[in-house]
């Protein structure tokens, strides 16, 4: 209600008009944030403030705030609420830095335990827009609920997702490592506690930017994207969203036919152009990608981290699929402990949501090395196995040219695994090691080295005899197959879908 609305407030029927003014007055105070010089500083740097975050990121009209009036300061620091996007219901929080630099009181506390229990109970997605200072100085101490609590027992039942959109730290900032997605934009920063504070407990002089920038978060895998702005960050949010349910107790929704002109078989003639045959040679597996899936549906998670795997939301036949899959411009394709702890968050985030799993395998195994050994390449290897072992979704893999050892079983290449689907290309290499590492291995002379590179060249043959892939293909007949395979897969949804139980320890 606008102030013109309440004028007159004599006119109001049934005696309403007082109260409704003065609830009015109430609303508008907490709505103009921290005051117009503050909200010009911000929107000068180019960015969004709290409530315009809001706006852009949810469905025109459809955000309908809770605890507009909660504590003394507008909104308590916290605007939040209930919304839309793309017609599915969120619900959303965003720190509001403009008011006690965003930290967070025992209002905005209760706020941050709402819109999460609200989520959990009504079985939808809770996004956090985060760029504030922690808990705010002078508060009690008593016995009372934590969000962080709610937030955790959201995992894996609702997405989780937060954006962090300046300068966050301490509590605020904890809800990034327990999100599903996450994404910083170029000049945020997210660290246990700031600059100030770090100088006086540790008398160490550093900038925001070097505690918790891109340059350190991207890194520490904690961020998974970075945006340039506020309006790309939450747009990256907005199609993360788009290839997830609302909830573990749903399943993705189909993208109708009539908004992609490509999602039927088509062969894919390219491949034999993109990927060459001899296994030395590298490739963009991404040039393979852009092939295989939907027309414009890719999206890539934490491109930054662990580059030698790939992990990418993708559409096959209009449904929702993440793809792992191995990069043979980097290290050969060679898995690290960064690769592999990427790819074991991503397996359990995209199975808790029953997103069908499409691994493409071409490696040489883990990477071997002192260096690689004390980053602890076995353990985040593990990891990931464990990861895929008890994925419950759909699973689908292909060997292109060779995938060795442990290598090949973390990318979901072993006997018996649930695979929906297995296939390989003809003259795919498999075993402990290549037949040239071997050869120097056992010090084979020159018969012995010629021996072990025929084996291995027929190595696809012999398993393709005793039923070790489902089928040998034709890099031509790639999405066909993948496209056909996950179809039939689609019928183990004829059982109502619910949260994934894991028992696994993770290494």
């Amino acid at each position: 209600m606008s102030q013109s609305d309440n004028s007159h407030s004599s006119e109001v029927p049934g005696g309403w008009g007082p109260a409704l003014e003065d609830l009015a007055q109430r609303r508008e105070a907490a709505r103009a944030m921290g005051g117009e010089e503050r909200l010009a500083k911000k929107h000068a740097k180019g960015q969004l403030d709290a409530r315009g975050r809001i706006d852009y990121l949810l469905d025109p009209g459809s955000f309908r705030e809770l605890g507009t009036l909660v504590g003394e300061v507008p909104s308590d620091g916290i605007v939040a609420g209930a919304g839309r996007i793309d017609g599915r219901p969120v619900m959303v929080g965003a720190e509001d830095f403009t008011v006690l630099a965003g930290s967070i009181g025992p209002g905005s506390t209760s706020k941050r335990y709402r819109i999460a229990e609200l989520a959990l109970a009504e079985r939808i997605p809770l996004i956090m827009l985060l760029e504030g200072a922690g808990h705010r100085g002078g508060g009690g101490g008593g016995r009372a609920p934590t969000d962080l609590l709610i937030q955790a027992k959201c995992s894996g039942k609702v997405p989780v997702l937060s954006a962090v959109m300046g300068p966050s730290a301490g509590h605020g900032a904890l809800i990034v490592p327990m999100s599903d997605f996450s994404v910083m934009t170029a000049d945020a920063a997210v660290f246990t506690a700031g600059p100030p504070v770090v100088r006086e407990s540790l008398g160490e002089d550093v900038t925001k930017e070097d505690l918790g920038g891109p340059s350190v978060a991207v890194p520490s895998g904690l961020i998974h994207n970075v945006a340039p702005d506020d309006e790309t960050a939450l747009d990256m949010l907005r199609v993360y969203l788009s290839f997830f349910p609302s909830s573990a107790w749903g399943y993705a929704p189909h993208l109708p036919a009539e908004q992609s002109n490509d999602q039927g078989f088509r062969s894919t003639n390219e491949l034999l152009s993109v990927i060459p045959s001899d296994s030395r040679r590298a490739y963009d597996m991404r040039a393979v990608l852009d092939v295989v899936v939907d027309d414009g549906s890719w999206f890539e998670v934490q491109p930054g981290f662990g580059p030698s795997m790939i992990c990418g939301l993708a559409r096959l036949g209009g449904e929702s699929v993440a793809v792992i899959a191995n990069q043979p411009t980097v290290m050969a394709g060679s898995i690290d402990a960064d690769a592999a702890d990427k790819a074991a968050h991503f397996i359990m985030v995209a199975d808790s949501f029953h997103l069908p799993l499409v691994f493409l395998a071409d490696n040489p195994g883990m990477l071997p090395g002192s260096e690689s050994e004390r980053a602890g390449v076995l353990r985040s290897g593990a990891r990931m196995f464990a990861a895929q072992t008890q994925a419950s979704s759909p699973k689908l893999h292909l060997t292109l040219r060779k995938a060795y050892g442990f290598g090949s079983m973390v990318m979901t290449l072993v006997g018996f695994d649930n695979q929906s689907a297995t296939f390989a290309y003809p003259g795919a290499t498999l075993g402990a090691m290549g037949a040239s590492a071997m050869s120097r291995a056992t010090n084979a002379d020159e018969d012995e080295a010629a021996m072990l590179r025929d084996a291995e060249l027929q190595a696809s043959y012999r398993s393709a005899a005793a039923l070790g892939f489902d089928e040998l293909i034709d890099p031509r007949e790639t999405r066909d197959v993948l496209l056909d395979s996950l179809q039939r897969a689609m019928f183990r949804r004829q059982v109502a879908a619910e949260p994934v139980s894991r028992t696994a320890i993770t290494p």
